[in-house]
């Protein structure tokens, strides 16, 4: 075995340290083994930040704690959260000196070769220099110790890091206490035995690759005339004055029409959020990191969001779709996996998605809407999760209306005035910058976003099962507009819940020539519009149910 070997094989995530300082030549020939780590592109993305003071740790320690506490309530049973609790998973305050490794995506803004496949490739060089850190302490005779168990917004924030600065953790350096009888501390403490030999399988036949253009019919209805006289007549025979209720008069009439039926109902409403990563994201459209998209999906899936509450106090059946999150979710979460890839390309430097990728969009869309109406269900709202996607909505708006983007530019996340100029300075050269097909379907891979394109096969496919589609704000009316302008008959079918804050959802409501329900400024998206405005939507199906005619009641008739 060779030293190199020995290394390899006694390196320790540390975390028991002794109080001996960390010199600084060890700690500067540690960092140079990092730079001359793998660095995708050469891009020298990864950056360095030393904690020594004792308050800054303890903050930082008083982060871990607290999604400590979140990670006992994950665990499979009683008997894995004790083990867990006995587990010592970081040494914060203990060990001598902080290191904080971050990448610099900012380095995406310009073309860097190996990031086509994927925007991860910067974060995995960075990795490629945690790893080399940790062998050259090892070698030097100190340690580290990765803790991850934080919440990365606060953290950035707490140390104040750059917008485009994202830290794989925070890592705990020193002298170790102990070599763990030379094997990992969670193995010497079975709580995992790690496997002999490595994973390892040939691949020797190649798998074809096949995506089927999926089409959506626009169904000529018949001639509903003399239905639709029937069901004002029912609507202006219940007791009350004419179009004294106003929109649910109007609602009524409307579910009347797509049902085909005088006694409409609704069953098992489901809202659908769709969520996905955006590459133009990386060029500071947003008041928040890309990393948010995964937070607040985690966040859906423990149902702490706002559209876990509005769903669960209005009994609707709530499904969270990964269409393109830059991240690897745990395959035993409550997620429809229906991910295109981790994020789609920043459409400042090229297409946003391929032709392919905006086929398997629609495809995988028009799955996930064809197995809720399976389940009986006849109502859908379309929901969305994904930071920079108001940027991608508004582009995509100044295309199909054909309006200047800063008329369809918001201020999204709640980005300031300062960020929003640049927003719109941003998104008009990337605009400048295309020189595609002037098709539709083009422009929409060029420019689109994973979510906002399933979410336009879901409502296309919602048409087909003849649904109720409830539509929320800003950037599902986007993806509406783009199934609109496929299937001009959806329209029948479309409720628009609520007008956004969001300065382009107004005209595009004025342009399909429909008003939505409510006006509450809400511009957080998640389909909360949709769950909100679902229980008007269910009285305008009561009273058309369920109240008196002037007949049946004995009320004199106007």
């Amino acid at each position: 075995m060779t030293y190199l070997d020995e290394i390899l094989k006694s390196r320790r995530d540390t975390r028991h340290f002794t109080d001996v300082q960390v010199p600084d030549a060890v700690l500067e020939k540690a960092l140079q083994a990092g730079h001359w780590a793998p660095s995708v592109g050469l891009t020298d993305a990864t950056k360095y930040y030393l904690i020594r003071s004792a308050k800054i740790k303890k903050t930082i320690k008083n982060l871990f704690l607290d999604y400590d506490e979140k990670a006992v309530a994950l665990t499979d049973n009683e008997q894995q959260k004790l083990a867990y609790k006995a587990l010592k998973l970081e040494a914060i305050e203990e060990a001598p000196l902080g290191l904080v490794i971050c990448y610099d995506r900012s380095v995406l803004n310009n073309f860097t070769i190996g990031t086509v496949g994927s925007n991860e490739a910067v974060k995995f060089s960075s990795v490629c220099a945690a790893q080399n850190i940790w062998l050259s302490l090892t070698e030097q005779g100190y340690s580290m110790g990765w803790v991850s168990i934080l919440n990365y917004y606060q953290f950035k924030q707490l140390l104040g890091l750059p917008e485009n600065m994202e830290p794989l953790g925070y890592f705990c350096v020193g002298k170790p206490a102990t070599d763990y009888n030379n094997q990992p501390m969670l193995q010497q403490l079975n709580w995992k035995q790690k496997q002999k030999i490595p994973l390892m399988e040939e691949i020797t036949v190649l798998q074809e690759s096949r995506v089927e253009k999926v089409f959506f019919s626009a169904k000529e209805e018949m001639d509903a005339a003399a239905f639709a006289n029937a069901l004002q007549h029912k609507i202006d025979q219940k007791t009350k004055p004419t179009n004294s209720l106003g929109i649910l008069e109007v609602l009524a009439k409307q579910i009347g029409m797509v049902f085909q039926t005088l006694e409409p109902k609704i069953t098992k409403p489901n809202l659908v959020v769709f969520a996905a990563d955006h590459g133009i994201a990386n060029h500071g459209v947003s008041a928040y990191p890309q990393d948010v998209t995964r937070q607040m999906v985690s966040n859906f899936l423990t149902g702490g969001a706002a559209i876990n509450v509005f769903c669960k106090q209005n009994k609707i059946e709530l499904a969270i779709v990964d269409a393109g999150v830059n991240y690897d979710f745990p395959m035993n979460t409550d997620l429809i996996s229906a991910k295109i890839g981790k994020g789609t390309h920043s459409f400042l430097q090229g297409p946003a998605m391929s032709k392919t990728e905006i086929e398997l969009c629609f495809i995988k869309g028009s799955e996930i809407v064809t197995n809720i109406a399976k389940t009986g269900s006849n109502c859908i709202g379309f929901g969305e999760m994904g930071i920079g996607n108001t940027a991608t909505a508004s582009v995509l708006m100044s295309i199909i209306l054909e309006l200047p983007v800063e008329d369809c530019v918001g201020k999204g996340t709640g980005v300031n005035e300062e960020q929003l100029i640049q927003k719109i300075k941003i998104l008009k050269k990337c605009l400048n910058n295309y020189q595609g097909s002037e098709d539709l379907d083009s422009k929409l891979a060029y420019f689109g976003g994973f979510e906002i394109m399933q979410m336009v096969g879901g409502m296309l496919q919602a048409k087909e099962a003849n649904m109720l589609i409830l539509v929320d704000g800003f950037i599902c009316s986007v993806a509406f507009l783009i199934a609109f302008k496929k299937n001009p008959s959806i329209i029948k079918n479309a409720i628009f819940c609520h007008s956004s804050a969001e300065q382009g959802h107004q005209k595009i409501l004025d342009y399909l020539g429909v008003r939505s329900l409510l006006q509450l400024d809400l511009r957080l998206g998640e389909g909360t519009g949709c769950a909100i405005a679902l229980p008007i939507i269910e009285s305008a199906v009561a009273f058309l149910n369920e109240m008196a005619s002037f007949e049946s009641s004995g009320v004199s008739g106007r």
